[in-house]
């Protein structure tokens, strides 16, 4: 092969050609950024809550009837839970054989038959564990409370995921809304009542029905009815019961309702004030470095437009490893090129000097081809292996080179010498 192309330089060059334009081609647009490589951990999640249950409960109701109900499937390799204080989690890692998704269809095929769980248990969660590829974290901070310091970070968050190139945006051990209802046990006593009957009461009254379809010339109406509470004002209005005079009793009658947040067990500050941080993801072929950018920029168009007392800002900026690598490939290659055209300009000649540091840039654009096909990304492992396998071009280099202009002094004729040095 060598010594074809070596008697052909013609197809040599045109090879080189495409070589270099093929390899700018899929480095401006094929090769994904990203700051680790996206692996395929293997394993399916399953998440069942049973809210104010200790972990023994949770464990003998939930946890051990799932792995009981999908231990025999095939494709499980192993088996792994965690039951704690209302809430059942249960790992199942996948066989590299099976596929992953068909697994899924089964595990939740036994599941959803499964008729022993209590009947207080959440819907069962189950899906394929993934690796999150955070990017940037933005800190929304205020000397405000909890609730406008939440609703500020919900606008920071649509705001966020209306840029372009920017599609997950999620808030990080954010408190969820809850509404709570608490009952004195004298007021129950006074409307003859008991938790049971104003459970189903606001969980018969809360909720959305379809009311069928009407059909007629023009087409055809859907019914429905949308009785769904969200808001405190909508919870007040439920209806218990009837009394005794006809007078209907509402919650508010009854109960004290307070519309806020689940109980943390966590503090969020930052720079010493209470905040709420959103998670900016990765997702596909998008580029890391491009995302940290945009949010940046955005962050601080933002802040001018805020209240006082409110402040954005950002930490945990993780493609600034992958642009530190980056810099790092582009200074080691630039200086490895000097340093070969200097030394063999000096000690053989200008012309085998240039064309040894052109096979550098050439090699690796051969590389950047190859990588879209074999799904490789430019990371932090891929450009350490980069940055490595720089240093074995540049050697390699320079010894065939010495090597053709050894040849060259013995008074062999050119293509007969780089034929000779470069083959075995």
């Amino acid at each position: 092969m060598i010594s074809w192309f070596a008697r052909n330089p013609v197809a040599a060059n045109l090879l080189m050609l495409f070589v270099i334009f093929m390899g700018l081609l899929s480095l401006n647009n094929r090769i994904p950024l990203e700051i680790f490589p996206d692996v395929s951990l293997n394993s399916i999640n399953i998440q069942v809550r049973l809210r104010g249950s200790t972990p023994q409960e949770v464990e003998q109701g939930i946890t051990i009837r799932i792995e009981e109900a999908v231990q025999d499937l095939s494709g499980i390799e192993r088996i792994t839970s965690r039951s704690q204080e209302g809430v059942a989690e249960i790992f199942l890692e996948v066989d590299a054989a099976t596929d992953e998704r068909d697994l899924l269809a089964d595990v939740k095929t036994r599941i959803d038959a499964l008729n022993t769980l209590p009947e207080e248990a959440e819907k069962p969660v189950i899906h394929l564990r993934e690796r999150r590829r955070e990017v940037i974290t933005v800190a929304v901070s205020s000397q405000y409370g909890e609730r406008e310091t939440r609703e500020i970070a919900d606008q920071i968050r649509d705001q966020l995921l209306s840029l372009s190139g920017i599609t997950r945006v999620e808030l990080d051990a954010a408190a969820k809304y809850e509404i709570a209802i608490e009952i004195p046990n004298d007021n129950l006593i006074q409307f003859d009542l008991n938790l049971d009957q104003v459970a189903n009461s606001i969980r018969n009254s809360s909720l959305d029905l379809s009311g069928g379809n009407l059909k007629h010339v023009g087409g055809e109406i859907f019914l429905r009815s949308t009785g769904q509470a969200y808001t405190k004002r909508d919870f007040e209005n439920i209806i218990i019961k009837q009394g005794d005079g006809g007078a209907l009793i509402r919650l508010k009658d009854i109960a004290s309702i307070q519309d806020g947040f689940e109980e943390s067990r966590a503090i969020m500050r930052f720079n010493g004030q209470p905040a709420i941080f959103l998670q900016v993801y990765q997702v596909g072929d998008q580029n890391a470095i491009e995302i940290a950018t945009q949010v940046k920029s955005f962050l601080e168009q933002r802040q001018a437009s805020l209240p006082e007392g409110v402040f954005l800002d950002y930490w945990r900026d993780r493609s600034r490893v992958v642009h530190k690598r980056l810099q790092t490939l582009v200074n080691n290659a630039l200086l490895g090129g000097v340093l070969v055209m200097a030394l063999l300009s000096l000690f053989l000649r200008p012309g085998v000097a240039f064309w040894v540091f052109l096979g550098i840039p050439v090699s690796f654009m051969g590389a950047f081809i190859l990588m879209p096909l074999f799904g490789v990304t430019f990371n932090v492992v891929s450009l350490f292996a980069f940055i490595l396998v720089l240093g074995i071009v540049v050697d390699d280099a320079i010894v065939t080179g010495e090597n053709i202009y050894t040849h060259l002094k013995k008074g062999e004729p050119g293509v007969e010498a780089a034929i000779a040095a470069s083959t075995p």
